[in-house]
């Protein structure tokens, strides 16, 4: 998903008049779908693009321009709308369950392009790398979700699972769940990932702890924890590059 632009947007021509003209009345150079596919997509700002999924306003309603505003003022900003249930998004004036299910669709396939920039099998070579792999899947999630990722003799990915769904504030992690599908997969080593729902990606003592003890198991068992990757929106912290425990 790209970086949200200033979602700030100059007053349409008649912003002034008592009876706003439709978008469709708009100068050409002013309406986000013709700008759009004249000029580009980058050059329109969230509320614009967000007019473009919407379609249209209503009466009393204003612009899909300012329906796209109020949505944003509503959620705050493009991740926690894609947070967001149906339902949620159906509630703000001027959408309903056909426009919601446009604008968390086009959220989804945005996140899913992110997901996509690496080649199945490609090794993970650094903290960063697995950040990116990781950051628009996780970051959009309300609780913490922990996630490990089997690689094989020479270091390539070949299976990730969740191995649990924690609460709003921790992740609890056996070292059970970790290593007996590993076992099962004859899994020459593991790559962990979790997120902080905050933001804040820096390891918390029950990271830390967390890791000691999955490192300890995996050196009793063969099967080597490679790193454990923090990811938050402000950015990642990967334990292993921090030196561990």
């Amino acid at each position: 998903m790209h970086e949200s632009r200033p979602t700030i947007d100059a007053a349409p021509p008649d912003a002034g008049a008592a009876q706003p003209l439709p978008i469709d009345q708009w100068p050409r150079e002013d309406r986000p779908r013709e700008r759009l596919l004249d000029r580009g997509a980058s050059t329109l700002t969230d509320s614009e693009l967000l007019a473009v999924l919407i379609g249209s306003g209503g009466a009393g309603l204003g612009s899909a321009v300012d329906v796209g505003r109020a949505l944003l003022t509503r959620f705050g900003n493009l991740r926690s709308l894609a947070r967001a249930t149906g339902g949620e998004v159906g509630r703000v004036a001027g959408l309903g369950p056909a426009r919601a299910a446009r604008v968390l669709a086009a959220l989804e396939l945005a996140r899913r392009v992110g997901q996509q920039g690496r080649a199945p099998g490609a090794r993970f070579r650094s903290g960063h790398e697995v950040y990116l792999a990781f950051r628009e899947r996780l970051m959009l999630e309300k609780r913490e979700v922990f996630v490990g990722v089997m690689l094989d003799g020479k270091g390539r990915p070949f299976r990730e699972w969740v191995v649990s769904t924690g609460s709003l504030t921790a992740s609890l992690v056996h070292p059970r769940e970790v290593f007996e599908p590993l076992i099962r997969e004859s899994a020459a080593a593991v790559l962990l990932i979790h997120n902080h729902p905050s933001g804040d990606p820096t390891p918390s003592p029950e990271d830390r702890e967390i890791t000691r003890r999955l490192r300890q198991v995996g050196e009793l068992v063969g099967i080597r924890v490679v790193d454990h990757v923090v990811v938050g929106e402000e950015g990642y912290a990967s334990l292993a590059e921090l030196g561990w425990p």
